[in-house]
């Protein structure tokens, strides 16, 4: 059995209920981030899920996108930005705002932060509910990008995030029906 084989990554990631608010389950990266061996694995894993998109820059969005988007854009030979929330970037940017479940937020990227047509993937910890990558996705467009994929470590399968990113491929290391 090789390496590959035996590390089940979702051992790996640790499930704190009630956080950040009764009734949540959190799953918690940094217990599979912790762990050199993992870590390896899962950036390999993320490696050969984007690679076929063939990105010249990666997305990260604010703040467990860029643990990931980092390390894979170093892999993959590829540029990364950063999608923040509303001020926290220098100089003239780009804004999107969105509706969240109790009330709304904005994501920025730099005005020149993507060149209109460069091939971008999207990079995230989590897909739940879709609305923030959905978010990220017109953003990124809005600027000239195309779009050409999603990844994520973590979905939670029975919230139907992935729909609302309508024909945008997402790639998913680990799913949860939870």
């Amino acid at each position: 059995m090789t390496a590959r084989q035996e590390i089940d990554l979702k051992h790996y990631i640790r499930h704190i209920p009630d956080f950040p608010k009764p009734g949540i389950l959190f799953y918690d990266i940094s217990t599979l981030m912790r762990n050199p061996d993992a870590w390896q694995m899962a950036m390999g894993r993320l490696a050969r899920q984007v690679a076929p998109f063939k990105p010249d820059i990666l997305a990260a969005v604010e703040s467990r996108g860029f643990l990931t988007a980092a390390p894979l854009a170093d892999r993959l030979g590829c540029g990364m930005l950063m999608l923040r929330k509303r001020g926290k970037l220098p100089g003239k940017t780009v804004s999107h705002t969105y509706d969240l479940e109790y009330g709304s937020d904005t994501l920025e990227i730099q005005h020149d932060a993507v060149q209109p047509g460069q091939r971008v993937v999207i990079m995230d910890d989590l897909l739940a509910t879709g609305g923030t990558l959905a978010a990220s996705a017109t953003l990124l467009q809005k600027a000239g990008a195309d779009v050409v994929a999603a990844s994520v470590l973590v979905e939670l399968t029975g919230l139907g995030g992935r729909a609302r990113l309508g024909d945008i491929p997402v790639t998913t290391l680990l799913s949860y029906d939870e």
